[in-house]
C-alpha cells in the first residue's frame, strides 16, 4: 500500500470509492455521486488552496492472504477542504476520508488520516474538524477518536436520506 497526493489520473477510483458510500450509506449526505470529472475539479480546488488530497494505492501484493485489488488501484481517499468561507476560519479545515469496502478492517483508515493530519499541519492548518454524517457511522467515529479527536457538538436531524432524518456529531482536533 502506498499514500501519495492525488492526482487527476485517480478521479475515476475516488469516484467508485465514494458511489458506494452515496448509493448505500448514510455516511455522506450526498445523494447522487459526483463523476470522475467533478471529482478532479475537486481535486484542482483543493490543491489550489493548497490543502492535501490523499489516495492510498494497492502495489498488488497480497496482504495477510487477503486477495489485492489491481496494482496501483486506488483504494482509500482523504483530503481537507476549508470549513467555512470566511477568511477568520483560513486554518480550519474538515476532513473527509473514505476506504472501498474491501479495504475496510485493515488499519489503512488509521495510516491514510494520520498521514492527512501531518499534511494538514504542514499546509497551514491549526484546527481539523471531522462531520461524522449519522451516529450509525461507527467505525469513522471510532477512527477519529483514535486519532485525538474530541466531540465537539451535535446537530439534529439536519439530513434526509433514505427515508430518514439523520444529524451529524462534530469532531475537532488541533493539529498544531
Amino acid at each position: 500500500m502506498t499514500i501519495r497526493p492525488a492526482a487527476p489520473a485517480d478521479m475515476p477510483g475516488v469516484a467508485r470509492i465514494f458511489a458506494h458510500y452515496v448509493t448505500t450509506s448514510t455516511a455522506t449526505f450526498e445523494l447522487t455521486p459526483p463523476t470522475a470529472e467533478a471529482w478532479t475539479e475537486k481535486l484542482a480546488a483543493i490543491a489550489g488552496a493548497g490543502w492535501p488530497f490523499l489516495v492510498v494505492t494497492d502495489d498488488g501484493a497480497p496482504s495477510d492472504g487477503v486477495p489485492s485489488a489491481p496494482p496501483e488501484a486506488v483504494v482509500g481517499f482523504s483530503y481537507v477542504s476549508a470549513w467555512r468561507p470566511r477568511p477568520a476560519y483560513d486554518q480550519t479545515v474538515e476532513d473527509t476520508i473514505y476506504l472501498a469496502p474491501d479495504a475496510v478492517g485493515r488499519g489503512l483508515g488509521a495510516r491514510l488520516l494520520a498521514r492527512l493530519l501531518d499534511d494538514a499541519a504542514a499546509a497551514g492548518a491549526r484546527e481539523v474538524v471531522a462531520v461524522i454524517a449519522d451516529a450509525d457511522s461507527t467505525a469513522s467515529l471510532a477512527l477519529h477518536r483514535r486519532a485525538g479527536f474530541t466531540e465537539a457538538g451535535r446537530l439534529e436531524r439536519v439530513g434526509h436520506k433514505f427515508d430518514r432524518w439523520l444529524g451529524t456529531t462534530l469532531l475537532q482536533r488541533s493539529v498544531r
